[in-house]
């Protein structure tokens, strides 16, 4: 695989987004991201991170599970189609700055803000921590400011449960640049899919590799099948016959999402809500469609899977560009703030 060449897109907004390698992608990061980043990186210039320091947050005794998973995200992205030569795909370990960076930034900001952080409180609440909360995990926020930052990233495409962290991530840009008496970073703005949050098989909560609702963009026939069967509907649809409810039906809202024949599914929603319409019909439309759109990106990632070093290179020369771009807003940033060491 031939190494980035973005020279041309110097001049183009930049984008900043990524993943925790924590297990490989599934549709919730589909539609929340990654058809974003497609479509994105032919207009704008575009990193994206593996967000490998911020998945020991809360894997830190599994530091394994974050080391094997880098591959399996990068499979992904290109299989999906993030292009190598358009996108530059890097390590956020791999990069002292983002440290440096974070470690600044931890200045400026107060436990009691981070608390109130809406994606941290929701997310604290899903694992479980209660007040036993990795402090690594508490301040990830201020991590991904360092990561927006460090880019001079303006655009960050994100899931609406991520909107709060580019809020903080601009509160703490414009602490520095009031201190610097000077432009010195740049805000960002949250790009946020029009699909909204994907649900989970189980309709209980978003996709999630944790909640163990996904289904993978590596999904074969026969396991998109099962997890379609185990979908939710609607209780009250006993009989054929009944009426349906299409509100919280997680299998429209599945084909809302996929199907692209829109007026067919406007059709199965009257015929559902009538009554006539059996929820066997409707699994097996939606089996049909996720099978259409996950083969090609099965087929694409198995292929690549067969040469890991060359998948490994691609983020190998992306981290090596990323370090010099992140380095340099770390000198700046010391420089404005009049952080230069004596020695």
């Amino acid at each position: 695989m031939p190494p980035n060449s973005q020279a041309s897109s110097v001049s183009r907004p930049i984008i900043l987004t990524g993943d925790r390698p924590t297990g490989p992608l599934h549709l919730g990061h589909y539609v929340g991201t990654l058809l974003n980043r497609v479509a994105f990186q032919r207009t704008h210039q575009q990193f994206v991170l593996i967000a490998d320091a911020q998945g020991l947050t809360d894997n830190a005794s599994n530091p394994t599970k974050i080391r094997d998973n880098i591959l399996e995200v990068t499979l992904d992205y290109l299989a999906v189609g993030i292009d190598p030569q358009h996108t530059t795909i890097c390590l956020q370990s791999a990069m002292p700055a983002l440290s440096e960076l974070t470690l600044l930034f931890l200045n400026y900001v107060t436990v009691a803000r981070l608390e109130r952080n809406p994606t941290i409180k929701d997310e604290i609440q899903a694992r479980g921590f209660g007040r036993d909360i990795p402090a690594g995990f508490l301040c990830y926020p201020v991590a991904q400011a360092a990561d927006i930052t460090a880019f001079k990233a303006t655009v960050v495409p994100v899931g609406d449960d991520q909107v709060p962290i580019i809020e903080q991530t601009n509160e703490i840009v414009r602490r520095v640049n009031r201190q610097a008496g000077r432009i010195v970073l740049p805000e960002a703005k949250a790009v946020v899919p029009t699909v909204g949050r994907l649900p989970g098989v189980d309709g209980q909560a978003k996709m999630s590799k944790s909640q163990g609702n996904a289904i993978f963009l590596s999904a074969s026939p026969e396991q998109i099948r099962q997890a379609v069967r185990q979908m939710y509907t609607d209780p009250d649809h006993i009989r054929v016959s009944d009426p349906g409810r299409v509100e919280g039906n997680v299998v429209f809202t599945y084909l809302d999402a996929f199907d692209p024949a829109r007026d067919e599914v406007d059709e199965l929603k009257a015929h559902y809500r009538r009554g006539g319409l059996g929820d066997t019909a409707l699994k097996d439309r939606l089996t049909n469609v996720l099978t259409t759109l996950i083969e090609p990106i099965r087929e694409r990632r198995a292929q690549l899977a067969q040469r890991p070093s060359d998948v490994l290179d691609v983020v190998r020369a992306g981290t090596n560009k990323s370090r010099s771009v992140t380095q340099s807003t770390m000198d700046e940033v010391r420089e404005a703030l009049g952080l230069f060491a004596l020695l």
